[in-house]
């Protein structure tokens, strides 16, 4: 392992390439165009043709598009909004900023057939329906679609609203459908470590006419985030071009950590929002300019995807048996990580960063992540979703991202097959 070469991982800007940092620095000299512009237009109306929605409306993160689309479908206080456990606090935060109550549902975990299923369980979920439920949130973990077709027989039946959680499914189709286009609403994060990226940036749509409208007037009525904010999202592409290649040298993290803590870097999830509470920068319109870096992003998302799939196939073909894969469901294209389990997943955690592996995506140790969020302020009672709290205790996620190599994908095949204990089935 080189001190001066890119660490594998499933984040530290996983998509990130040279025409994007060029195209960051662009932009950071302009701020005249950073907030309304043409741009912002342009992209949701390529977006919106993609998926043929009625509307494709942007925002400037998606826990803010889905802020919105609670918002649009007149849910009251004290309702219950329906959402599965192993998720993250973004997807929690949004029901309680509208003063709703998030009820959580058990995911599959290790199904019949003895594969690894991450998404809500139907079964639970028809379970844990009362008079108070208004929608359910169905998240395609990882990219791995949900039951999504008895999920919405269910929805039916109770008469309930079905948003689609598309964070980490973008571009992913289900029989031949697009993910997003099953329920009354979806939503898409264009987070840093998510199919496509412009640092922070969401989008809602809807095939309903109505609902659609709502959610366009909820848009029309925000502010765009403020310049600072807008900087610190365009500065991410650009130190990280420094970051990624010094990272396993410890200079990286240390630049890391400076720019982090003199506030020139936002991160990915604020204190506040690990407490339940909404920061001032949430929800607000999608700016110009970093539509700018989502259009760019996403004009590459069929070459993005096309890695993530070839990716996803090794550790299918490679992989020992005695490792319990994820389901194959329908005509799964990729995964966005590629997710096991093990017995000593600290160990594996630990070890694996010396070889410049970094399974630390936080996607682990607790039902809600990532690590050091308020279980309580998130309404959420350990002992309710056993599955997903014994899932959350032994995942490792192996990367398949755009940056991975060949020679890492056998990296990480080697140190796996070396190191990890899979439980048994």
């Amino acid at each position: 392992m080189s001190s001066f070469s890119r660490p594998i991982a499933n984040f530290l800007a996983p998509n990130l390439e040279k025409d994007d940092t060029l195209l960051a620095l662009k932009v950071i000299f302009q701020p005249w165009i950073w907030k309304e512009g043409k741009f912002i237009y342009e992209f949701e109306k390529i977006f919106n043709d993609y998926f043929q929605f009625v509307d494709a409306i942007s925002f400037n993160s998606g826990r803010a598009a889905l802020f919105a689309i609670l918002n649009s479908l007149s849910i009251k206080k004290n309702d219950e909004i329906l959402i599965q456990a192993f998720t993250c606090n973004s997807l929690v935060n949004p029901i309680l900023w509208q003063q709703t109550k998030p009820v959580f549902v058990d995911i599959v975990g290790v199904n019949n057939n003895g594969f690894l299923d991450l998404n809500l369980d139907p079964i639970d979920l028809e379970k844990k329906i009362t008079k108070n439920s208004k929608a359910v949130i169905v998240q395609h973990t990882f990219s791995q679609p949900a039951d999504i077709e008895k999920i919405q027989e269910i929805c039916k039946k109770y008469n309930l609203f079905l948003i689609e959680d598309c964070a980490h499914s973008l571009g992913v189709k289900y029989k031949g459908k697009l993910l997003g286009t099953f329920g009354d609403a979806s939503f898409f994060s264009f987070g840093r470590d998510k199919i496509i990226s412009s640092t922070f940036g969401g989008m809602a749509g809807s095939s309903n006419s109505l609902l659609a409208s709502k959610i366009r007037k909820f848009q029309k009525d925000l502010n765009y985030p403020s310049y600072f904010w807008i900087f610190q999202q365009l500065f991410h592409p650009i130190i990280f071009s420094l970051i990624l290649p010094t990272y396993n040298s410890g200079f990286g993290k240390f630049l890391l950590y400076f720019f982090q803590k003199i506030k020139l870097l936002s991160k990915g999830t604020s204190y506040e929002e690990k407490q339940g509470r909404k920061p001032n920068f949430f929800p607000k319109r999608f700016p110009n300019a970093l539509t700018i870096l989502a259009k760019n992003q996403f004009l590459k998302l069929e070459k993005f995807n096309r890695r993530r799939q070839e990716n996803t196939k090794f550790y299918f073909e490679n992989l020992p048996d005695n490792f319990i894969l994820p389901t194959e469901r329908g005509d799964i294209q990729f995964l966005k990580m590629f997710p096991i389990l093990v017995e000593n997943q600290k160990e594996i955690l630990s070890e694996s960063k010396k070889y410049g592996i970094i399974f630390d995506d936080q996607w682990y140790q607790s039902p809600i992540m990532p690590p050091g969020t308020d279980l309580s302020k998130m309404q959420y009672r350990m002992g309710s979703c056993r599955k997903a709290e014994e899932v959350a205790s032994k995942i490792i996620n192996l990367p398949t991202n755009p940056a991975v190599s060949k020679n890492d994908l056998d990296r990480v095949l080697n140190f796996i097959i070396k190191y990890a204990k899979p439980i048994e089935s």
